[in-house]
């Protein structure tokens, strides 16, 4: 069955918010939409995958920022300290292991849960 990633993005109301759109191999596919600044964290047994659908992403790493638009993917490795943010309402899909905490290690912010789109 296709999954049309627009129809998923357009349920989503809140921000920084995965919802989950498919499973594969033990990872979860999922869609968020964000604005605003994240929390700065790590994941020490993954790395982080980010893929703009829509808008613009600047994720801040401890030497430069990356900034990216609609098409662009960037993959943060496992234990780098970074902080994603958007200064206007962006669309990412997410790719990351079943059970990761979309905060890795900081303890600023609550995990979200994991949901279904």
């Amino acid at each position: 069955m296709s999954i049309a990633l627009a129809e998923k993005l357009a349920a989503v109301d809140d921000h920084w918010a995965p919802r989950i759109v498919a499973r594969y191999n033990g990872n979860k596919v999922c869609v968020v939409k964000v604005q605003g600044e994240f929390v700065w964290h790590a994941h020490d047994e993954t790395d982080d995958l980010f893929l703009v659908l829509d808008g613009h992403l600047t994720i801040d790493l401890p030497d430069a920022p990356v900034e990216l638009g609609p098409g662009d993917l960037y993959v943060v490795p496992r234990g780098v300290r970074h902080r994603p943010r958007a200064e206007v309402e962006t669309s990412l899909l997410l790719i990351e292991p079943e059970g990761s905490p979309n905060t890795g290690d900081s303890d600023e912010r609550a995990p979200a849960p994991e949901r279904d789109a």
